[in-house]
């Protein structure tokens, strides 16, 4: 990443697509609490937080098992797909300012 990583507690907010929110029962954007001092805020750290906040999302957006992103969904921060980078990069800082880190199913 260009961007120095992000290395404090934020709130992130998250963007699903309507199918997940609708399981997830919720309106609009998903407010996180992630991260700490000590921990760069992760992809990874945003999917555990989103399914530790609704539980009924386990298994929606990774695999139980192999923790792996399904196919079908994507990951975008400030613009930029990370759906294809590791789980464990550091997302862009701005992520830590709190703008949209939506998730999203591809395009059709």
């Amino acid at each position: 990443m260009s961007e120095p990583e992000a290395r404090c507690a934020a709130t992130v907010r998250v963007v699903l697509p309507a199918h997940l929110k609708n399981l997830a029962r919720v309106q609009g954007e998903v407010a996180l609490r992630v991260g700490s001092e000590r921990d760069a805020i992760t992809r990874q750290a945003v999917l555990d937080a989103l399914e530790s906040a609704y539980p009924v999302l386990r298994g929606t957006i990774r695999d139980h098992v192999t923790g792996r992103r399904r196919a079908f969904v994507r990951f975008y921060a400030c613009e930029q797909d990370l759906s294809n980078e590791p789980p464990d990069v550091p997302l862009p800082t701005a992520v830590a300012r709190s703008r949209r880190a939506p998730v999203r199913p591809p395009a059709s």
